[in-house]
């Protein structure tokens, strides 16, 4: 899953026509840089991509005929935000329970 989203994450940001500066393909982007990639379909599924200003990546795989999921993948990462960044007793790096 990782190398599908790299990979579709660097071609799009490469062929992108907002962006002036495009750089070598496959090289990797920072977080929040130059992706328009919001999500794909295929007869099965439908993968729904989200990645924060800090690098973490939401996916959701939702039914093919499933529209927009941009906003429900914010919520969750406000969510995330919310109770696990904020709270004191969280070590980043260490797993959620």
């Amino acid at each position: 899953m990782f190398g599908l989203l790299f990979s579709l994450r660097s071609f799009t940001a490469k062929i992108d026509p907002t962006t002036a500066e495009k750089g070598n393909l496959g090289v990797p982007l920072l977080p929040g840089q130059g992706c328009s990639f919001y999500s794909f379909k295929t007869n099965t599924y439908k993968l729904n991509f989200l990645e924060s200003p800090s690098g973490i990546k939401l996916i959701l795989i939702t039914h093919p005929r499933t529209g927009d999921q941009r906003d429900t993948l914010k919520h969750i990462y406000n969510l995330y935000v919310e109770y696990v960044v904020k709270n004191p007793l969280y070590a980043p790096g260490t797993p959620i329970k």
